[in-house]
């Protein structure tokens, strides 16, 4: 099966990218390798590792990077322990992380992962089945309803959660909720008609993704690996992050913020970074995207938001 693989703002983080020539750059979110091979050709001396779990993924982005030889290696984990995958391989600073915390297409078009509510699928949602996570299903299935609620008011915002977990609960009375499309359709029994008429999206979005946060602790994953990728950063080493929604958005933004006040360094570009019409239009996907970036930087003698007694950073 043919994957179409469009990395989003791709561009905007080519050119927030002002390293050095022979810069080292963790593509923290490898996927297909859609950053990695733009990073490779952008410079002929900068290096890249690229992390990934899912086995499937690194394969593909190992064949499509193979001719630039040894400047790229592919490492299998998660990015929230990528000082100890870096330290595996004798690296202990870099120049540059970049972590694009958008799911696959190849993993959205693969109705047997259970990441997508327009294919029916075994309800998964583990980026990795063999590193112990819950899958979808158990959580659906074995959660109360209380608990329900709390997953798709807090990770997917979502209006009616309570009314849907009612719903999921009465379903499973009856019988496990075993695949994608039975939750889809618990799901709009939990939505009120007139909402359902009205609504721009897929009723299910919002509770799929609440649902793949929650499996795959992906806020958990990004505070853990906002501060991985610091640390590992060398003096003058920059922070590219692509978010996909507000929970990532504001923790990234808030660390950054932190980080900023602490005089650790300064958010470069300053403000979040986002597609163009002609991207969006090209690629639907980028839509709810931004870039943000921080450059890390001794600001030690910054005190309340200035540097000396005059500019603001």
């Amino acid at each position: 099966m043919e994957f179409e693989h469009v990395p989003v703002l791709l561009t905007k983080v080519v050119e927030s990218m002002d390293l050095k020539a022979d810069a080292l750059i963790v593509d923290g979110t490898l996927g297909l390798g859609g950053y990695s091979e733009a990073f490779l050709k952008r410079s002929p001396r900068w290096r890249v590792i690229g992390i990934d779990r899912d086995e499937r993924a690194r394969d593909i982005a190992r064949q499509r990077l193979a001719p630039f030889g040894e400047r790229f290696l592919a490492l299998d984990g998660d990015f929230r322990n990528m000082r100890e995958l870096c330290a595996s391989v004798e690296i202990q600073t870099v120049d540059c992380v970049v972590l694009d915390l958008g799911v696959s297409n190849m993993q959205l078009a693969d109705s047997q992962r259970g990441f997508s509510f327009r294919e029916d699928g075994p309800l998964d949602m583990r980026m990795n089945p063999a590193g112990g996570a819950r899958a979808a299903s158990e959580l659906v299935n074995e959660l109360s309803r209380e608990s329900l609620t709390d997953i798709f008011r807090k990770y997917g915002e979502e209006r009616f959660a309570w009314s849907i977990a009612g719903e999921i609960v009465k379903e499973r009375l009856k019988r496990p909720i075993a695949t994608t499309a039975e939750l889809v359709d618990v799901i709009r029994r939990g939505i009120p008609a007139p909402v359902m008429r009205k609504m721009n999206g897929h009723p299910a979005r919002k509770v799929f993704q609440a649902l793949r946060i929650a499996v795959n602790d992906e806020l958990g994953a990004l505070e853990r690996g906002l501060s991985e990728a610091f640390s590992l950063l060398v003096e003058e080493g920059r922070l590219l992050v692509v978010t996909y929604h507000s929970l990532e958005d504001r923790i990234v933004k808030r660390r950054f913020k932190e980080w900023n006040e602490e005089g650790k360094g300064v958010l470069e570009p300053r403000k979040g970074q986002v597609p163009d019409d002609e991207e969006v239009e090209r690629n639907p996907k980028s839509r709810s995207a931004r870039l943000r970036g921080f450059l890390k930087k001794n600001m030690s003698n910054k005190v309340k938001g200035r540097i000396g007694p005059w500019r603001r950073v």
